[in-house]
């Protein structure tokens, strides 16, 4: 194309559409700087000690002067802290203060800004895999792509698990209340089986991850808590023990996995009679046009990023993609031998599939 040929470029579409790059450059440098706030402690100094001038904030949060003010301007141009002209200080709204600094909460973003800031670190792998076409495994990122990815999705476990995605399953709640098995696979760093640990004391459970450094901090965090009814083991889905399952769960992970079909087969073989599978898989519409959206990007920009790389770096390398949807997720599930697949409940950005034979 000749962007030179007369007419071919219309004037307020190409000032519209430059102005919303430039929104999303200012948004990226924004989060960036957001990651250096959350790091240095800047923003719970800001929210625990009020509005304040630059000295004061600088004092409380032990960081540079000089530097705070310019990062506190940026911020402020971006709309991420308040700005008072009258008397030249700084604060942070409410739902600033959620947003930027409420560590464990829904509305917080901190870990996905983590994990952002980790793509943009090894931007040159990420580089070399989108030409090269060739996988890229999760030990193959940044350890702040391990610490973000369980930093955002805690939240949501801790909101929902419990108390509303697993009541959602036919006769599973009553079965761990009692005494059951449960075996979380993809656990990653075991907040999510930690939870279950916690909240169903009678039932044991078995958190599976295949990435050794992740099952490591997962067994610190069992111990931390003194959980007892706990246990984590560093092996791949195929290699999964039959222990006799009354639940296993996925959560987040089995369209990172090289072979789906092949994962969720095992876990077949691994329940219990009557047993239930819950896969937490990212929420998708079934085609790209239901998907045009914000979540959307978001979703598709990991799956570009980690999700399709890491799938390609193992056996099968199917690239299920994090965008999947509920019918590809079904037949994949099908194929595996569970007749039985439904969506048992959803969230703004998760859908809960539970399966069974």
């Amino acid at each position: 194309m000749d962007i030179n040929t007369a007419g071919s470029v219309d004037p307020e579409k190409l000032e519209a559409f430059a102005g919303k790059v430039m929104g999303d450059i200012g948004g990226s440098l924004a989060a960036l700087l957001a990651y250096i706030g959350d790091q240095t402690g800047v923003y719970r100094a800001m929210r625990d000690g009020g509005r304040a001038g630059v000295v004061d904030i600088a004092r409380r949060a032990g960081v540079d002067e000089r530097y705070l003010l310019e990062w506190l301007s940026a911020q402020a141009a971006a709309g991420y802290v308040t700005y008072h002209g009258e008397d030249e200080t700084f604060s942070l709204t409410p739902e600033q203060a959620l947003v930027l600094s409420a560590e464990g909460h829904p509305a917080c973003m901190q870990g996905f800004i983590q994990q952002l800031v980790a793509q943009h670190t090894t931007h040159d792998k990420a580089v070399d895999t989108f030409a090269s076409g060739k996988g890229r495994g999760w030990e193959d990122h940044h350890a702040c792509c391990f610490c973000g990815t369980d930093r955002f999705f805690r939240p949501g476990y801790d909101a929902n698990l419990v108390s509303s995605w697993i009541p959602a399953l036919d006769g599973v709640e009553e079965k761990l209340k009692a005494g059951a098995k449960i075996a979380d696979l993809g656990c990653g760093l075991g907040s999510s089986t930690v939870l279950m640990a916690k909240s169903y004391p009678n039932s044991t459970v078995h958190g599976f991850d295949f990435h050794e450094p992740s099952i490591l901090t997962a067994r610190e965090r069992a111990a931390e808590a003194g959980l007892e009814n706990i246990r984590f083991e560093a092996v791949a889905a195929k290699d999964m023990p039959a222990n006799g399952y009354d639940l296993v769960c996925i959560f987040d992970a089995l369209h990172d996995m090289g072979d789906p079909v092949g994962a969720a087969h095992r876990i077949r073989q691994c329940l219990a009679p009557g047993g239930t599978l819950m896969v937490v898989e990212p929420l998708a519409g079934d085609s790209l046009s239901q998907n045009l959206h914000l979540l959307g990007q978001l979703f598709y920009s990991a799956s570009t990023l980690i999700c399709t790389p890491a799938s390609r770096a193992q056996e099968v390398g199917l690239g299920l993609g994090a965008q999947a949807g509920q019918k590809r997720l079904t037949q994949v599930l099908n194929e595996a031998g569970f007749t039985h697949v439904r969506r048992a409940a959803e969230t703004q950005t998760n859908m809960i599939l539970e399966a069974r034979v």
